[in-house]
Parts: structure tokens; sequence; C-alpha cells
């Protein structure tokens, strides 16, 4: 059996130019060996306006019925229609309102956080013609019915990727012109025959997987505090290898890579369960949504691994292998134990500790010993204590929307085994003594002058992020994505590697 494909022809009149565009990539489909249905709107009769609060508590015409198990049936989704006035006709416009209803296209949640995608798992084909130059209409006007259709509607149901062809301008178009068009329709429903999906679609596909998988938003905190270790060093021993920097900086990146892999292996469980997950939660979803499959992953963790000792081995033949060797190993075992057995500090309510040593206290020791500075030396670990501090909020505060899925499953986050109100609490407090640390001891391991943009940048955030959390209790709200306080979080920890890296650089 053949790709199943719907091609609907939003033409509210008969025998027009885009029905004969349909006419050749159904043509050109069913050569293909797709299994074709179609659906003309000029011959269906329904209401095209929702008449009721909600389009699914309206009757369903036998057309509408209809449409929407072709919908659920189809595998490729194929829209036929003119432009006008930037964007679709009002009888295509009608016949989304009516089938795309709630219950069946998507499903708003209960908790009123976001919405469930119903559509997943299938792709779709805008194919539109206008009188306006397609450069205007893509770059000037910024292509709104394309984008009404392909990214609010289709995209906001789950169905991905949506790709489009334009045939414009049709009305100065001559025969010879309008005749090549369909013959590109033709071949548009001819490529089917190796799939849905374009080879640049199915390439794009998989590398913004893969992006998705390394979690790069959460990388450049500890870069720079890899640099501030490295800059103290510098100032303390005169010296600055480009070398042993960038070796060093490939092996911290390919030690989280290795983090985050083995997170999304052994976090599964929890993340399939999780409804709550965001930006900052939940994991990547590689796996949970089948964009990468456990095998692959599975290869992508020894890879990122062997590029962990490879990169070891080597920077230990430019810099002093003894300490530096026994540092990373350390760092390692902290790393991939966050989630791998037999450790599986996460699980064991060690995880926020362990964040907070290996980003802090770990990458700013490889930084400052890479370097040729002593690991025995205060100044590192001296260092690392506002930030450790610092970090601990928003590690803290990420297992609250994650609290019922690791609940579930006995993972014992300190949102789990403390309850939410008390890990806020825990978040309040380590917030107020990441800026008394940094008040305490930065100035006298930094510089002097650094006081004055502790007390005017940090201690002012502190107390603002403090309230912030506050309110959030007195709302007293069920565990829930908290993506506005988990940016907050975030941005303080910036503070503390910034100021003192900035002072030193």
């Amino acid at each position: 059996m053949g790709l199943k494909v719907l091609l609907i022809l939003g033409h509210p009149r008969r025998g027009s130019f885009c029905e004969a565009l349909a006419d050749g990539y159904a043509a050109g489909a069913v050569a293909a060996g797709a299994d074709l249905r179609r659906l003309s709107l000029a011959d269906l009769g329904f209401e095209p306006d929702v008449l009721v609060p909600s389009p699914r508590d309206q009757e369903r015409e036998p057309a509408i019925a209809h449409a929407v198990d072709l919908v659920a049936w189809a595998e490729h989704l194929v829209f036929v229609f003119p432009t006008w006035w930037g964007t679709m006709p009002a009888c295509l416009k009608g016949f989304l309102d009516r089938v795309l209803m709630p219950g069946f296209a998507f499903e708003d949640r209960d908790d009123g956080e976001g919405w469930d995608k119903l559509l997943v798992g299938k792709s779709a084909h805008l194919l539109t013609t206008m009188d306006t130059p397609p450069l205007v209409y893509r770059f000037i006007q910024r292509a709104p019915g394309l984008n009404a259709i392909g990214r609010a509607t289709l995209g906001f149901c789950g169905v991905a990727p949506v790709r489009s062809t334009i045939f414009g301008p049709v009305k100065p178009a001559s025969a010879a012109r309008r005749a090549e068009w369909i013959e590109q329709a033709i071949r548009e429903g001819h490529s089917l025959r190796d799939g849905a999906l374009t080879v640049g679609q199915r390439v794009r596909g998989r590398l913004a997987a893969w992006f998705r998988s390394f979690r790069l938003q959460f990388h450049p905190m500890a870069w720079a505090a890899y640099a501030l270790g490295a800059a103290g060093a510098s100032q303390a021993t005169g010296r600055f290898s480009w070398l042993a920097f960038w070796l060093g900086l490939a092996c911290l990146f390919s030690l989280e890579l290795a983090t985050v892999f083995t997170n999304d292996r052994y976090d599964y469980e929890s993340d399939i369960r999780n409804r709550h997950h965001g930006p900052f939660t939940g994991g990547s979803r590689v796996l949970v949504d089948g964009s990468i499959s456990l095998a692959s992953l599975h290869v992508a963790m020894l890879i990122a691994l062997g590029a962990f000792v490879a990169t070891g081995l080597a920077l230990a033949t430019v810099v002093s292998p003894l300490p530096s060797l026994v540092i990373l190993a350390a760092l390692g075992v902290l790393a991939i134990g966050y989630t791998v057995p037999p450790l599986k500090l996460c699980w064991r309510g060690l995880g926020e500790i362990d964040v907070g040593v290996t980003h802090s206290l770990g990458v700013i020791l490889c930084g400052y010993a890479f370097q040729g500075g002593a690991w025995t030396n205060p100044w590192p670990w001296l260092v690392a204590v506002p930030l450790f501090f610092a970090i601990l909020p928003a590690i803290t505060l990420s297992g609250i929307p994650d609290y019922s899925a690791d609940r579930a499953v006995g993972k014992g986050t300190i949102a789990v085994r403390l309850g939410p109100r008390m890990a806020v609490r825990l978040a309040q407090a380590t917030t107020a003594a990441a800026a008394v640390t940094a008040v305490a001891l930065l100035p006298r391991l930094i510089d002097s002058g650094i006081l004055e943009a502790i007390l005017l940048l940090i201690v002012p955030y502190a107390i603002a992020q403090v309230v912030l959390m506050e309110r959030y209790l007195q709302r007293q709200l069920e565990p829930r994505r908290i993506d506005g306080l988990m940016a907050l979080a975030l941005t303080y920890i910036v503070f503390f590697v910034a100021i003192p890296l900035w002072v030193l650089v």
C-alpha cells in the first residue's frame, strides 16, 4: 500500500487553474504509487462559520464528518488553493475552522498549560496560485497565507514539516507558462515515490533533532566558568596556552554531550510521563517524540564518551598530566553519574548538588589546572562558591514542572523529597547565599572594585528573584511549567561568571 495522500482543492469555483494543478498533482501521485483521495470544497455543502462556542459542539454535516475521517486517514495532506488578499479563500478558512476541531486536531490541557498536538506524524504540501510576484510575497509581504496555514494552523496541530510551492504571477502568464506549471505539479506529485519528505526536509529534520538533543542552551554557562578558571590561572602564572584552552573546552563539550544523551536515555520513563516539559525541563524529547531512535542515541553516547577520553588524553600531552587527568576523571564520574547507574545521583536526592559542583568548581578547576595553576591553590575553590549557590536555585526549580512525572517513577529530586513548596524555599535560600558569598569572597579574590558591581547588579537581582518566588508560593499553584522563574534563575547565574571574567580579562 502506497503513501496515504489527501488532496484538498480549496477553490470555490469549478474549472479553475487550481483544479488543473490539482489534477496534475493527482496524476503524478497516482503514478508514483500513492493511495490518493480527493476533496473539492466547491462540491462540499457545509456551514463554514463556527456558530457555537466550540467547533466540536457544532453538528457535523456529512461532508464535514467525511472530511474528518479522511484527514485522520491521511499521512500526507496536500492543499491546492489561490492566494487572495495575501491569504486563503473564505471556503478553505471555513473548512479548516470546522474540521480541525479540538478533540480531533488538538486538545487543550485541563490545567490550562498549553495544548496537545493530535495530528503529529502527518506532513503537508501547500500549492498556491497568485498574481503577486512570489519573491515579493515571500520576502516583502512575508507569506501571510502560507504562514497562517502552515505554521499557525497545521503546525499548531502537529503537522510537520509543511512545504510550499507558489505558482505566479498567474494573470500575465502565457498558455505555455501555465502548461509548465501543470507539468511541475505533476512532478511534485510524482516525487511522492520517494516518500512525502524531500531529501532536504529529511536532512534538516535529522539535523534539527540532533541539535535539540545537544541542549546547547545550557552549554555556554559552563564554557564561561571554564574561561573564568583559565583567566584566573593566567593572572596567577603569567602564562596562557590557547592549545590547552581549546583542547580542554573540546573535552568538556564532549562530556556535556555525553551527559545530556545519558540523561535522555535514563530519564525516559519520567520524560514520557511529563506533561509540563518546556525549554528548560523535561529533557530534549528526542526519544519521546521518536525523532531519534534509542539505538542512535546509544551510538551518540559512545561517540561523545570516546571524544571525551581522546581529547582528555591529548590534553594530557600539553599540560601537567596527573592533576588534569584526575580532575577530568572525577568530573566525568560526577557528570555521567547524574543519571547513569549505579550512581544515579539525581534519583537519590543528590542531583542538584552534583550539577552545582560540576558546573561551578568542576569547570573552574579544569580551566585553572589546564593553564598551569596548582589545583591545591584555594583561589578556584573559593571563586566557585558563589557560583555553586547561584546554580542551585535554577536546578532546584527545574524539578517542580517535572514533579509529578519524577514522583511516579521514583526519581528522588529535591522537589520530590521535600515537596515543591519547600523546594522553592530552598531556591530562595540559595539565591540569598549566592549574593552573600559573592559580597564576602569575590572582592578579595578578584579585585576590590568588583564590590560595586555586585552591590548594583547581583544583590538587587537576588532580592527580586526571592520576591518573585514568594509571589509564586502565594498563588499556591500546582506543580506546572514555570518558564519565567526558570529564565530568571538561569539569568542570575550569568552575573557570577560574567562580572569576575570581565574584571580578570
